[in-house]
């Protein structure tokens, strides 16, 4: 069986970055959670959305570069200007 957002779905994530912040009000909260126990779809949305901010978070240490790396792929999108700042 193939599930669509339903306009619920796409109005209760529309708060899903507030949710994942813990700054989402409390009775809304209560009602994307019972939504989330409801709907598998949206509980996936939200894995994932959690998840990237966690992969994100974990490896947004800067990495280091090998020489000239920077300058070429700047020089490569065309934003010279910026690699001579870096």
């Amino acid at each position: 069986m193939t599930h669509t957002h339903t306009p619920r779905c796409r109005d209760l994530l529309g708060s899903i970055s507030e949710y994942v912040d813990g700054s989402l009000q409390d009775d809304l909260c209560r009602e994307l959670e019972r939504h989330l126990s409801e709907c598998e779809n949206c509980r996936i949305v939200v894995d994932t959305f959690k998840k990237t901010i966690y992969l994100y978070q974990s490896s947004s240490a800067e990495a280091d570069l090998p020489v000239g790396v920077r300058e070429r792929l700047f020089k490569r999108l065309d934003l010279d200007e910026f690699a001579k700042k870096a």
